[in-house]
């Protein structure tokens, strides 16, 4: 292998790769010719169907943060990461399908800070769509700074070099054909991201002598690991439940409590319901009862994605010399930041040490077919809400659809830019699981908080509607700040699911405060946007009563939920 690259591709894995980008950029070529207007490009005309929707609802999930981030995990503490998908994402996605979907839909809003402008008014709207315009742009770079870390990886080339490279090409698609263009795209790299792990999990699993064979690795392992190492016990490492690895907490029950509530309640549902990034791919479906399918529809690959990222990472832990040498405790050189070996490499030198020629080609294109779908759904999300929410709302108003589809693309161009900078904070972090969650503890958790009491409480008030989100987001940044100067002790992911936490409560705290003292909006003005003053066909489909049971969304949503319940249960 040569010395300047971490993966030694052949003719053929490049050729494959090539085809891979020219069927990208085709799509948006393609996209391009149905973009007439601004809501084409930016929520696809609302003409696409469910299926297309829901494999591009989990594909603009599948980036970076899942496949590294998950894998790095994986190789990190074991089975305990399961719970980001059984705990931390499934029922999140089911309650998003039945319950919150009619409102986001049926109120015609375009991003999810407009549906806040109709519920709270100018100052809550404000809040959120800058928190989210500036969430968008860090989680960009995370994608962006693994994507280069592969386009490094593979040929060579400097950082900075692959960081704009990398960008151009989201770049291209997206401002060619807006969100149609991503969409279709991500549900191209959804077959492309299985194609080419399931692969690297089944030769791995060959590779240590199938489940027993890794499980007496990960045992040894643990045994022979040096006490200043910190690795978690085995049984710690293969069993999902209490999670301590995960938690960061000593005690089982404070530990099941923590993912529960932190990940399990309020990150998740913060995340899944209010993250306009996912939201945006329901509401370009062509009907309500598509809509409130498509996270449903989600969630039924969503349950088996741990199987293709999460084992490969315990696999490399075990089977990759240097994961093996990182694990118990040492150092050793290269990686694809260059800076040494990471967690964030556990995939990356799997793929190098077990596939083939070819199959390694078809790995690498469903890696930056990841990112790449990971980063368009953040700057396809940030260039709605810029356009609508602050620069229509705020500096232009009342000019041409031409006009505001212009600006669109010129914050997607601003973006990627950014970005660039961005990715450069992310490069910091050893795993970027958790500079992610402590993300999601201050733009998600607080949001949340806001949206939930705002739903099913109509006496809320606009004034605690931007009281309770500023308040809320200031909590989860102190807690962030008093555990890196180690006033909190907590490891793992624990100080994020804390900050989280905090942020949650003290936003419904200081909301009902404020709105017991401040006025409410007449409950005329709440149709549509508050539970209990929403007729129910308003929040269903006419047409759903029609249909057979396995294509209406409350029979769907029943069965995801007691899979994930057997998948908890049995791991």
């Amino acid at each position: 292998m040569s010395s300047d690259t971490l993966i030694d591709a052949s003719w053929l894995d490049y050729l494959l790769v090539a085809i891979y980008f020219a069927f990208v950029l085709g799509i948006g070529v393609m996209a391009r010719r149905s973009v007439s207007d601004s809501i084409d490009f930016f929520l696809s005309g609302r003409s696409l169907p469910a299926w297309v929707t829901g494999l591009a609802f989990i594909s603009a999930n599948l980036g970076a943060v899942e496949i590294m981030g998950m894998s790095a995990n994986g190789a990190e503490i074991g089975l305990p990461t399961v719970h980001y998908f059984w705990v931390g994402a499934v029922p999140a996605m089911l309650f998003l399908g039945v319950v919150m979907m009619p409102f986001y839909y049926g109120s015609k809003v375009r991003s999810v800070p407009e549906f806040m402008f109709k519920r709270f008014g100018t100052g809550a709207h404000l809040v959120n769509a800058i928190s989210f315009a500036v969430a968008q742009l860090l989680i960009a770079g995370v994608n962006l700074a693994l994507l280069a870390g592969i386009v490094h990886a593979l040929l060579g080339w400097p950082i900075w070099i692959a960081l704009v490279v990398a960008g151009a090409i989201v770049l291209s698609y997206i401002t060619l054909g807006g969100l149609s263009a991503a969409i279709y795209n991500e549900v191209l790299q959804f077959f492309v991201i299985v194609a080419s792990l399931l692969p690297l999990t089944l030769i791995g699993l060959h590779r240590v002598g199938g489940w027993d064979g890794l499980t007496d690795k990960i045992t040894a392992a643990a045994d022979k690991a040096p006490a200043d190492a910190a690795v978690a016990p085995a049984a710690q490492q293969l069993e999902s439940w209490p999670g301590q690895a995960l938690s960061g907490f000593d005690s089982p029950l404070l530990s099941v409590i923590g993912i529960v509530f932190g990940l399990g309640f309020v990150l998740s549902f913060g995340y899944w319901t209010t993250n306009f990034v996912e939201v945006q791919r329901a509401m370009a479906s062509d009907s309500i009862s598509s809509a409130r399918k498509t996270p449903i529809i989600g969630a039924f690959p969503k349950m088996f994605v741990p199987f293709i990222v999460i084992i490969p990472g315990m696999i490399s832990a075990v089977l990759v010399q240097e994961m093996v040498d990182l694990k118990s405790g040492g150092s050793p050189a290269g990686g694809a930041s260059g800076d040494g070996v990471a967690y964030n490499d556990a995939l990356l030198l799997l793929m190098r040490d077990v596939l083939p020629n070819g199959l390694l080609g078809l790995a690498i294109a469903g890696l930056l077919a990841a990112f790449m779908a990971g980063m368009a759904a953040n700057i396809s999300a940030f260039n709605t809400v810029f356009s609508y929410d602050l620069w229509q709302r705020y500096i232009r108003k009342d000019h041409t659809d031409d006009y505001y589809l212009r600006i669109g693309r010129l914050a997607t161009v601003a973006a990627t830019v950014i970005a660039i900078f961005t990715a450069r904070i992310a490069m910091g972090y050893t795993n970027v699981m958790d500079y992610l969650q402590t993300l999601f503890g201050f733009f998600n958790a607080p949001l949340f908080a806001t949206f939930i009491l705002g739903m099913f409480w109509k006496r809320m008030t606009p004034t605690a509607g931007w009281v309770g989100l500023v308040a809320g987001t200031l909590s989860a940044v102190a807690v962030d700040r008093l555990a890196a100067a180690g006033v909190i002790d907590l490891p793992g992911q624990g100080a994020a699911f804390l900050a989280a936490s905090t942020a949650f409560v003290v936003d419904i705290v200081l909301s009902v405060i404020v709105s017991l003292v401040t006025e409410p909006k007449p409950a005329s003005e709440l149709k549509g946007l508050v539970y209990s003053e929403t007729p129910i066909e308003d929040r269903t489909d006419p047409h759903e009563a029609s249909m057979p049971w396995y294509r209406r969304t409350v029979p769907l949503a029943g069965i995801a939920l007691a899979m994930v319940v057997v998948l908890n249960i049995a791991f």
